[in-house]
């Protein structure tokens, strides 16, 4: 069965789905989105990556067609329609079709496209093994030319910095900060573990505030964890305990060797196991 596309407020088959190639969110990269993940039949923390996607549209100016209520509701119509209880969901909203050039006054009507398909970021045994990451000399982009927080299309920074990793042998890459604090990963949040503390990157390093992230926080908080956010070098990160990685389509994965160094003793350590045990409960209440 062809997968169903929400199109602008209709269903319609994949194979008839598209856009004008006037669209600026293919010329320019200018649009948001969103990635959401299902479990169970429930859309996992649905009011935050819909308040996110609106707030990344506010800050580029970006009038969404349809209230917020109304979005919520049709991502999870989109679900439904395609037969899904566990699935990977794309929400992307771009500028909409306009004259060339960079003039957002010629452009109109956004497009509001939803996604709901499967997903695999790593292979399974990466999450029992642990990933083995490297630090690439692209750094995130800085906050005053394009803030992280802002979910945008264009994601060039990241798939630069993923190219550079891919290249090194590594499926993940550490970026780090123009002050040359540790930031984010390509994709996905970072954390390190030391003794029985549990840190993260602040929002101020240059990230985007993941809501799988957020989710993890309160997981650790509600566990007994000192969790603090807290700037970081990579010195911080080759001398943790423990690291791991989140991200609504990675969700909760180890990390065992950065930039050819052993993290702890090499294998997926026990606050990652209890985290990660955590988090998989709240995805399925």
């Amino acid at each position: 069965m062809s997968l169903k596309i929400y199109m602008n407020g209709e269903l319609v088959p994949k194979e008839e789905a598209k856009v004008s190639v006037y669209d600026h969110g293919l010329l320019y990269g200018d649009g948001v989105f969103e990635g959401i993940r299902a479990y169970s039949g429930k859309v996992f923390r649905l009011a935050e990556h819909v308040e996110r996607l609106y707030q990344s549209a506010r800050a580029i100016m970006l009038d969404i067609p349809i209230p917020a209520a109304q979005m919520a509701a049709d991502i999870e119509k989109t679900v439904k329609a395609n037969g899904f209880t566990d699935c990977y969901i794309r929400v992307v909203v771009t500028r909409g079709a306009g004259a060339l050039g960079l003039d957002i006054r010629k452009t109109s009507h956004p497009q509001v496209i939803i996604i709901a398909d499967m997903i695999q970021l790593y292979p399974p045994e990466l999450y029992e093994k642990g990933l083995d990451i490297v630090s690439v000399s692209t750094i995130r982009n800085h906050p005053n030319a394009l803030n992280p927080r802002i979910k945008s299309l264009n994601y060039l920074n990241n798939i630069l910095a993923k190219i550079e990793g891919q290249l090194a042998g590594c499926v993940e890459a550490l970026m780090v900060n123009h002050k040359g604090e540790v930031a984010e990963c390509t994709g996905d949040n970072i954390f390190i573990v030391r003794k029985k503390d549990v840190l993260t990157p602040p929002l101020d390093a240059g990230i985007l505030e993941g809501v799988t992230r957020n989710a993890v926080m309160e997981v650790a908080r509600k566990a007994g964890y000192a969790m603090s956010e807290r700037s970081m070098t990579r010195h911080d990160v080759y001398t943790a305990d423990e690291v791991f990685l989140t991200g609504t389509a990675a969700e909760v994965i180890p990390v065992v060797k950065v930039d050819n160094r052993l993290i702890g003793t090499g294998k997926p350590g026990p606050i990652f196991m209890d985290i990660k045990t955590r988090f998989e409960k709240i995805t399925r209440e």
